[in-house]
């Protein structure tokens, strides 16, 4: 079945985005506001990176991030990538054998002519598959 679905079918295309100067606080808050787990980082129409609300909540509740930290300072510059043909096999090889120790990565950016395009998360790829 993971197979036959392509990513296109399933991600997310319209994708919020945080731009690297944005301060930690403002991009956490917009995490929150649309209920996502992370937010892509563009730098114009170029990805630089991702951050989660995971990371972003932990060092704002433990008070690691100095005033005026940016997203630029704090995000995840190694990201993975899948294209919108590839399909969901694809997508969840790639977040079980990029992913760190025995986690997996939730998100991956899909991405076409260098361009971000959407996002496919854990949760798209569920509700794929629900029976």
């Amino acid at each position: 079945m993971l197979k036959e679905i392509k990513i296109k079918d399933v991600m997310t295309q319209d994708v919020i985005t945080v731009a690297p100067n944005e301060d930690v606080v403002f991009a956490f808050e917009k995490l929150m506001k649309h209920k996502i787990s992370s937010i892509p980082v563009l730098n114009g129409d170029k990805l630089v990176g991702i951050v989660t609300a995971t990371d972003l909540g932990h060092n704002l509740i433990l008070d690691k991030y100095e005033l005026g930290t940016t997203v630029e300072q704090v995000m995840v510059k190694q990201l993975v990538c899948v294209d919108p043909e590839d399909n969901l096999l694809t997508a969840v090889h790639k977040m079980n054998e990029f992913g760190s120790e025995n986690n997996i990565i939730n998100q991956l950016m899909v991405i076409e002519d260098h361009q971000l395009t959407g996002i496919i998360s854990d949760g798209d790829i569920i509700r794929a598959i629900k029976v």
